[in-house]
């Protein structure tokens, strides 16, 4: 069969006239492109509130088992073809769902369970079978949907066999689900902690207490605008740190490619979507990093998306350099490292605003080098780092694992779809 014969319905997420203000009488959470990554298990916790008429209601609202595909690429960087599943935890948390004008929804016929087409879906675009139905408008990649769906084959499995694999393979992704539940709470723990210290002004006094609502002495700031505690300082942030750009070896020499060097673009921090950075999609080698000017950064550098887009994060867990689209912050204190993490994200916003530019903002080198940094004392980014770094080990941990885990599952997927693994086992708790 066809993938094209399997499916019953479509649920466009082209809205047009339908879309209105803010004062339309319906609420609705839309899925994106962006929001459609390998490992997100079917949950969206950043997805976005929309309002919409009632015919947009009444016929493009999503019921769990919808299937939902990303058909044109918000950036030339972007894939198409990714697919993500509709379950039943998404519509209880969020009620009305629909999905954006760069995705498309499907739900599947009868004798069809949509997690085995969601699996085999995503077997197929592993393999890059999407990739011979990609066109191009102004650099935006467009998925032909039809055509593709015309001729990509499916094998019928009996309902019992396809309930078989789905459980299998689900049972990997709930362990990831697990995981990335912990890290998100590990997380949480981090920035609220953060926030009592550095932002609140709370952090323990000698006394024990709270110490700016107890009364700790607060003085005027003039570079930041605000009172901080006394004996804090304002810094530029090359004062605490060292700014790197990053380079991109010739991409016409093939020789550059292919080495053991991990060379990291703004992609592959919005494709993992990760605290921590420890490979990319694509290393170089040594010839490709003599060629150009990117720089070797130590394991607890800072990375931040300098352009395309502005402001994503991460903290280097492997000697790696980047492309030019990061500015990459080397802590001269290694107790600096995730203070200027989380300063950098809390502020994000106000470094986003350096950016200059006409095709598209980027931000320099001199911009952020002379952005100004409030430094606790010493003593305290001691304690903040006592508590902070054993978090921090923790959730990588648990990156990696995930990692691993993907590795298994997307190892797996084709092997249970081709009948060479029997499906008649359990998998064990490690």
């Amino acid at each position: 069969m066809k993938l094209a014969d399997i499916i019953e319905t479509f649920i466009s997420g082209d809205w047009g006239e339908e879309t209105v203000a803010e004062d339309t009488p319906n609420s609705v959470f839309c899925i994106r492109g962006a929001d459609i990554v390998p490992i997100t298990n079917h949950c969206f916790n950043g997805i976005p509130q929309r309002f919409v008429c009632d015919k947009t209601i009444e016929n493009k609202t999503l019921k769990a088992g919808d299937l939902i595909i990303e058909k044109s690429g918000g950036s030339p960087t972007q894939s198409t073809g990714r697919i993500v599943y509709v379950s039943e935890d998404l519509i209880k948390a969020k009620g009305n769902v629909v999905c954006s004008n760069f995705c498309t929804a499907f739900r599947v016929k009868t004798g069809w369970n949509p997690l085995y087409v969601y699996y085999y879906w995503q077997n197929v675009y592993n393999h890059g079978a999407f990739f011979n139905f990609e066109g191009k408008t102004t650099g935006i990649k467009n998925l032909q949907l039809d055509n593709a769906l015309s001729a990509i084959d499916i094998e019928y499995l009996p309902l019992e066999k396809q309930d078989q694999i789905v459980a299998s393979l689900a049972s990997i992704d709930e362990k990831i689900k697990v995981n990335r539940q912990i890290n998100d709470n590990l997380e949480a723990m981090a920035r609220q902690l953060y926030d009592y210290w550095f932002v609140q002004f709370d952090f323990s006094d000698e006394n024990g207490r709270p110490y700016k609502s107890s009364g700790g002495k607060m003085v005027w700031n003039e570079k930041l605008k605000q009172n901080i505690p006394m004996g804090w300082i304002v810094e530029d942030i090359s004062k605490i740190a060292d700014v790197y750009n990053g380079a991109t070896p010739s991409t016409k020499e093939e020789r550059n490619y292919g080495g053991n060097i991990v060379w990291i673009t703004p992609k592959d921090l919005s494709d993992q979507k990760s605290k921590f950075v420890y490979y990319g999609e694509r290393n170089i080698t040594q010839k490709g990093y003599d060629s150009c000017s990117t720089h070797m950064l130590p394991i607890g550098t800072v990375l931040m998306s300098s352009r395309a887009p502005i402001g994503l994060l991460s903290i280097a867990k492997s000697e790696l350099c980047t492309n030019q689209g990061f500015k990459s912050f080397v802590p001269k204190k290694e107790t600096l490292g995730s203070y200027l993490y989380y300063y950098i994200l809390l502020h994000i916003k106000q470094i986003e605003q350096l950016g200059t530019g006409t095709t598209f903002k980027e931000i320099s080198r001199d911009d952020v080098m002379t952005y100004p940094i409030l430094v606790p004392k010493e003593e305290l980014l001691n304690k903040w780092a006592e508590f902070v770094f054993p978090i921090d080990n923790r959730q990588f941990e648990i990156q990696q694992e995930n990692k691993k885990l993907t590795k298994q599952r997307d190892e797996l997927l084709p092997l249970l779809m081709n009948g060479q693994v029997s499906v008649n086992y359990h998998l064990s708790d490690d």
